[in-house]
């Protein structure tokens, strides 16, 4: 009598799914996070502070408009970018540029003199005040808690996409104290993330 030598059952570690690659995933993760933080930190508050306040007396401004394809549609969406060009003269006197331009809230008369900020040889922003800069700042701070949230759970269980049995697997190796963070983290990233948005619109 010949007998069949075989695996009837599935393949447990398939169904499990990959810990190494779930942990894999969450250093990425976690990483992803840090950049976004130290992005926020470059675009917020640094660059404000390492910039130079003026004034940007107003020669002109144009609208700049951009097309681009709808995906719901065959239609083109139409955006446009106010833009003013002037002079800048540092508020110190260190540094005047009679070609500034920079991106304005509004289309502003000649003569008109707008609070700017220069932060590199050739950019130029509004000077939108420390409140503005923080919560810029925030904002990306916010952000990179899900993420982050995200990168602490696939690392310390190893989830991976493994299926139901990896999706199991996974809640019994997160303890109650790690799934707490988890979700004290994302809610605190969500919250902070919106309120610091709605500062950083009115400001």
């Amino acid at each position: 009598m010949t007998q069949v030598h075989g695996n009837s059952a599935p393949n447990t570690a398939a169904q499990e799914g990959q810990p190494g690659l779930g942990r894999l995933i969450g250093a990425g993760l976690i990483l992803v996070s840090l950049l976004l933080l130290a992005l926020g930190t470059f675009l917020g508050p640094y660059r404000y502070a390492t910039s130079t306040p003026g004034k940007l007396t107003v020669e002109t401004c144009t609208v700049d408009y951009k097309y681009r394809s709808s995906s719901s549609s065959s239609s083109r969406k139409r955006t446009k970018t106010r833009w003013c060009y002037g002079t800048f003269t540092a508020n110190d006197g260190s540094t005047k540029d009679l070609n500034a331009e920079l991106k304005s809230d509004a289309l502003y008369t000649r003569g008109h003199v707008l609070q700017a900020r220069k932060s590199s040889d050739t950019s130029y922003q509004l000077d939108q005040g420390w409140p503005h800069a923080i919560a810029l700042g925030c904002a990306w701070a916010f952000g990179a808690l899900l993420p982050l949230a995200a990168g602490l759970f696939f690392t310390a269980t190893g989830f991976a996409f493994g299926g139901p049995a990896d999706v199991r697997r996974a809640g019994e190796a997160a303890s109650q104290g790690l799934q707490r963070t988890i979700y004290v983290m994302g809610l605190t990233g969500v919250i902070g993330l919106v309120i610091s948005m709605l500062v950083v619109f009115f400001t």
